[in-house]
């Protein structure tokens, strides 16, 4: 059971995921830093209040509503998304079509009805032989 546990730690995808997951608590820290020293400020000098929470806010027979809350989650979501697509997938993407570009592509397979046209050579040859 032991050993089964040390080949399952020791499993590259599980130390993948532990890396990722350092990674994302660390770029979260850097996208509240971001949302904390630009887009609050630049939401107060626009909107008058300090953060999007407080925007467009209404109360409904005692419900209070607030559309800036949600604005507020889709605009950290859609910089978190941004930065990810920026700086992890485009330049990995760049590195594997650099990768690709010495290797050779492989030969495509012939179509279905070429195989059966050989096969059918084969056995017309295959007869004619005594």
């Amino acid at each position: 059971m032991i050993a089964g546990f040390k080949s399952f730690i020791l499993r590259g995808n599980v130390i993948d995921l532990a890396v990722a997951v350092v990674i994302g608590a660390a770029f979260s820290a850097v996208v509240a830093a971001l949302v904390e020293g630009l887009l609050n400020p630049l939401v107060a000098a626009i909107f008058g209040a300090k953060d999007l929470s407080g925007v467009a806010t209404f109360t409904l027979n005692g419900a209070e509503f607030s559309i800036g809350l949600v604005l507020d989650a889709i605009l950290t979501f859609l910089l978190v998304a941004a930065a990810i697509y920026f700086v992890i997938i485009t330049p990995v993407n760049a590195l594997a079509a650099r990768r690709k570009q010495g290797a050779e592509p492989e030969p495509a397979a012939p179509a279905e009805d070429i195989l059966l046209l050989q096969e059918i050579r084969d056995l017309l040859a295959s007869r004619r032989e005594p």
